[in-house]
């Protein structure tokens, strides 16, 4: 059967940034010799419009999000012509959520107004850190006052749903300095923070060369500082790096952790479709080189999940989320019976790691310090 229920997001990728910074494993691209504008908004489009095989064309969408790289390196006016062809393409919910990544480095008062003309309702602004000693460490091309001065541009241009991007566990990093960031960012009065741990991931400048991180128990430590202030100001954890204000969470994300489908355009964008449940739902992949996509937009792989794989791909997604599921959702999503969840699913409650109440599954307190330990019941 087809899923015509779940909901339906669009990611877009932006491949160029000003200068790849050291910890970043997303396909980013330093913009050396500018950036081809033009040609990649066109190409954006007819990857889109190829795209639209693998759905209904009735079928709405509920996001939009624009990341990268450095989504606001673009012109507003190609970000407008590049919205302006989606909705003649595909229909938005009136609720739509449109968001853009954009960094402190790149704000400008008019182009920022001008973004938000054109539909863009929601920014996630890559802050980082309010320490100029940690921002370079981080490689960012911005300092502290031109973050704090990014946050009132965007609010200036009218924008009301701002979320913050903020690392813990930095390069010698307090527990002053991280009360501190999140206090900064509390008193800027935004809508949603991003509060993660540094990670050294595979094929960055960081993994190569690592910097000299606190210990384990003095991270978790950093963290709980930040997340006690975070809850004692009304944000509430509702993802595993996400806080939100009542009724501000992030939908795009939401979507992808509740095992939503998403089309994903541009440069090593990927997506995910449930075609028909069980045995055809399927990932796809674009090309990464921003040349190469641009001369083949249409080029993609796709790759069907295996039925037997799909009960831990929904809990590697689902289990991000304090909610958790309800086991009616879990059916909806995978075509699967409650029955492929088992035995995997009581020796979890068993242990303590997950419970039940009455339809739905969440993680225990332990369970969401022991994530892992869970989903590798479920190999």
């Amino acid at each position: 059967m087809v899923n015509t229920l779940t909901p339906l997001s669009l990611y877009i990728h932006f491949p160029w940034c000003i200068r790849k910074c050291p910890y970043c494993d997303f396909n980013s691209h330093e913009a050396k010799n500018g950036i081809a504008e033009i040609r990649y908004i066109d190409a954006l489009i007819t990857d889109l419009i190829h795209d639209l095989q693998w759905i209904a064309q009735t079928r709405p969408l509920v996001s939009i999000f624009m990341g990268g790289g450095t989504p606001s390196l673009f012109s507003a006016d190609s970000i407008d012509k590049l919205l302006t062809q989606i909705r003649l393409i595909m229909p938005l919910t009136t609720n739509c959520e449109i968001t853009m990544e954009a960094n402190p480095g790149t704000f400008d008062s008019v182009k920022f107004k001008e973004f938000r003309q054109t539909g863009i309702n929601r920014l996630s602004i890559g802050i980082q850190s309010f320490n100029n000693e940690h921002l370079q460490k981080l490689g960012r091309i911005h300092d502290a006052q031109q973050a704090i001065r990014a946050v009132e541009l965007a609010k200036d241009a009218g924008f009301e749903n701002i979320n913050l991007d903020l690392m813990f566990g930095l390069p010698q990093q307090t527990h002053a300095e991280v009360v501190s960031d999140v206090q900064t960012a509390l008193d800027l009065q935004t809508q949603h923070l991003s509060f993660y741990q540094l990670t050294l991931e595979p094929n960055t400048y960081f993994h190569k060369f690592p910097p000299s991180l606190p210990e384990d128990d003095a991270i978790y430590q950093l963290q709980q500082a930040g997340q006690h202030l975070l809850n004692t100001n009304g944000f509430r954890q509702y993802e595993i790096s996400a806080y939100a204000q009542t009724d501000r969470q992030c939908q795009h994300n939401r979507n992808y952790w509740q095992f939503g489908d998403y089309l994903g355009i541009g440069a090593g964008a990927h997506g995910k479709l449930s075609l028909e449940l069980p045995g055809k739902i399927v990932r796809t992949a674009k090309t990464k080189h921003p040349e190469l996509y641009m001369q083949q937009p249409i080029h993609h792989s796709v790759q069907a999940i295996n039925p037997a794989q799909l009960p831990l791909e929904f809990l590697m997604n689902h289990l991000r989320l304090r909610e958790g599921f309800s086991l009616q959702h879990y059916q909806r999503c995978t075509g699967l019976p409650i029955s492929s969840l088992q035995p995997s699913l009581n020796n979890c409650i068993n242990a303590g790691l997950l419970e039940q109440h009455q339809q739905r599954i969440c993680c225990s307190e332990r369970g969401w310090d022991f994530l892992d330990e869970i989903l590798e019941r479920f190999l």
